[in-house]
């Protein structure tokens, strides 16, 4: 096991923003979530897949949600509400720990982004335990369902819940994972729109080849290659894509952007004017909290399960949703998926499909 300094958890973060590609929570806060648990005297211990006993218990703590605004009148409700003091992440693996009757061994990100990874980091540190080098996902994604752990059919349920008022929940079995989906998107919508989950809570023996391996030091490494880049003055964008096999696909400029709150979940387009050798052409993007569809010159580009990443030349850092202004200089690029996501199973509930789009994945570097 690997004990992580300040700078690790930074590269971390910085990397799980970077591959979030546009989701997984906001990349400020996370940084000082992680950074009030470590001045505080908390440990942050990174475990590789290989050193978990077979019988731990391991669950998935993250925050469900969206990042929309509140009214007037919503913000007022809420602010008449008593505020816990510790993380609803944590308050919901307490009260899943409680239902079960079993303390957990360690936790798992439910996938990278510089809010949930970073929640997933706090929880750990808080409560003395590790977490683990892997995830279900090895980006972020929109649905509870966007998992490896949905395709190799490991239960959900039970899910501890909790919100910042001290409102908790147990939901001890659910249809489906959609269903869970719904349960966990009520409260949040109930909730400040944000709530505190602990799900997929198993033994190791049962999660262990359910997971992407190794998927917090790839953001590590990839953290660690943006740095560099800032610090030399350089496009990250250009860096990330060479040293991890990926693909710069447009440069230009945002023209205009929407988007809508709806059921939980953040939706919107950015359209981007092409520069330099991209000039004349345009690029538009579809969010579904993450970058979900590209459209370049009209024709589906690329899309879903492939990463589609956003650099923002200015601040020298990932465009998270849903902070797209128009005039900012861009620079898109875009991963390859995991293996795990590439098979007919898994673009069927994480493809182009699911999101309504009646058009086939192709992969990224076939496009190219």
């Amino acid at each position: 096991m690997k004990k992580l300094n300040k700078q690790d958890l930074h590269d971390i973060l910085l990397g799980a923003a970077i591959v979030g590609t546009g989701g997984g929570g906001s990349l400020t806060e996370g940084i000082k979530l992680v950074d009030k648990a470590y001045d505080e005297g908390c440990e942050f211990i990174l475990a590789e897949v290989n050193e978990i006993p077979d019988d731990a218990l391991i669950g998935s703590p993250y925050n469900c949600g969206s990042i929309g605004k509140l009214s007037t009148k919503q913000q007022k409700k809420y602010n008449e509400l008593p505020q816990i003091k510790e993380a609803k992440e944590v308050a919901a693996i307490k009260v899943l720990e409680e239902y079960i009757g079993k303390e957990f061994y360690g936790v798992f990100a439910t996938e990278l982004g510089g809010g949930n990874t970073a929640a997933a980091l706090n929880v750990a540190a808080r409560l003395g335990k590790p977490i683990i080098d892997a995830d279900p996902a090895g980006r972020s994604v929109p649905c509870l369902q966007h998992s490896t752990l949905f395709l190799n059919k490991v239960s959900i349920t039970p899910m501890g819940l909790a919100n910042n008022f001290g409102d908790t929940m147990v939901i001890s079995s659910a249809a489906n994972d959609d269903r869970a989906e719904i349960l966990a998107r009520t409260m949040a919508v109930s909730s400040f729109n944000s709530v505190g989950v602990v799900d997929h809570p198993a033994l190791w023996k049962e999660l262990k080849n359910s997971l992407i391996k190794n998927t917090i030091t790839y953001c590590l490494e990839i953290g660690r290659t943006a740095r560099a880049a800032n610090e030399l003055g350089r496009n990250f964008a250009y860096d990330i894509a060479e040293k991890f096999n990926g693909y710069v696909i447009f440069e230009g400029e945002i023209t205009e952007t929407d988007l809508e709150e709806r059921d939980g979940f953040t939706f919107g387009n950015i359209y981007i004017k092409g520069e330099g050798k991209y000039q004349g052409e345009d690029l538009s993007i579809w969010f579904q909290n993450e970058y979900i569809m590209s459209w370049k010159n009209g024709e589906v580009y690329a899309t879903v399960p492939d990463s589609i990443n956003i650099y923002v030349k200015d601040d020298k850092m990932p465009l998270i949703n849903p902070n797209a202004k128009e005039g900012m200089k861009v620079t898109v690029f875009v991963l390859k998926a995991f293996d795990e996501w590439r098979t007919d199973e898994a673009i069927n509930i994480f493809g182009p499909r699911f999101f309504g789009y009646n058009i086939d994945y192709r992969k990224i570097e076939d496009i190219i």
